[in-house]
């Protein structure tokens, strides 16, 4: 019997948009995000309270998605991610019941575990596949992730036990979850998307303590903040390859999937090469919340590599580590 011929190398535009999640309005996925799908240019989607109205809604809808024809050495399932940390930051009805704080208040990881199972099962039935949560930023008193209770505690340790128990009972449900914020967002008292924020702190602190539950929290994703941190770089931390690379990478020794935070919001939204730099400082995958600014993102990237501005070669690391992530999640 002759062997089957190996999938065509994918061309600029396909490795460009391998590397971009896509948002839309509404509860009816776009005509050309379809396309762009069909045509492998798409990693995937993020869904907001804007694309739900019920789990079941969301099933049809992510499966109408799901079953895209895409091209050889694409059909691996898209990504359909969602936050759903609890509390706060929830867009879909139904588990996580509790809060991060509620949680680790209850003194007992089992709890939170319980809460990551059931929240698998959630994503599940809707068939999303991607956890963007849990939040391992060890929050301070006054601190935007505070005030939001959007963390598990006010110290590593804390944060440590109840997110990893989180993530457990998330993967055990075949959840990919998501780390976040990393190096750590525990001390601003803005959200980036309404200003710049700089996180001061020293590079001991953050290695000591912002960055502990990453290096011990094992997670499928690590999402990059979006704020600065001078002592690691004068960069946002996801345009720095000093904090992807040197510090995520290097030091915590992270081998999954990079993804940068919201790079339509505040101050990014500016610069017209985000999405370049983004990629050459690491992020495999950029999240954007307008699809526009993910098409353009697409492009541009796709252009640069043309250019040879962004190497071939990392961007085919990205492309297999994404695929790699995708290849092991449902439908």
């Amino acid at each position: 019997m002759l062997a089957s011929a190996p999938p065509p190398s994918p061309t600029p535009i396909q490795l460009a948009g391998q590397r971009v999640v896509f948002a839309f309005r509404g509860t009816t996925p776009p005509k050309r995000l379809r396309l762009r799908i069909a045509r492998g240019e798409a990693a995937g989607v993020i869904l907001f309270g804007d694309n739900v109205r019920s789990i079941a809604q969301v099933r049809r809808m992510t499966r109408s998605l799901q079953a895209i024809h895409r091209p050889a050495g694409l059909r691996a399932p898209l990504l359909v991610m969602v936050d759903q940390e609890g509390g706060l930051v929830k867009r879909l009805p139904g588990a996580p019941d509790r809060s991060p704080p509620q949680m680790s208040a209850t003194g007992r990881p089992s709890v939170a575990r319980s809460e990551g199972r059931a929240t698998a099962r959630t994503l599940t039935t809707a068939g999303v596949n991607v956890d963007l949560a849990p939040v391992l930023d060890v929050a301070r008193p006054g601190s935007n992730i505070e005030s939001d209770g959007r963390s598990f505690g006010r110290d590593a340790a804390t944060v440590i036990r109840y997110g990893d128990a989180f993530v457990r009972g998330l993967r055990a449900g075949g959840i990919a979850a998501t780390a976040k914020h990393f190096p750590g967002f525990g001390r601003a008292r803005f959200n980036t998307d309404d200003r710049p924020v700089y996180i001061r702190a020293s590079a001991s602190t953050l290695r000591r303590v912002d960055e502990r539950p990453f290096a011990s929290v094992p997670t499928d994703l690590v999402m990059v903040s979006s704020a600065i941190y001078p002592a690691l770089d004068s960069q946002p931390a996801l345009l720095s390859r000093k904090v992807i690379g040197g510090e995520l990478r290097g030091r915590v020794g992270f081998n999954g999937v990079t993804a940068a935070d919201n790079l339509d919001g505040g101050a990014l939204a500016a610069q017209p090469d985000v999405a370049i730099r983004a990629a050459a400082a690491g992020d495999d995958l950029l999240l954007y919340l307008h699809y526009q600014s993910a098409a353009h993102a697409v492009e541009t990237l796709a252009k640069a590599l043309r250019s040879g501005r962004l190497g071939s070669a990392a961007a085919r690391m990205s492309m297999a580590r994404i695929l790699a992530l995708r290849g092991g999640l449902h439908r």
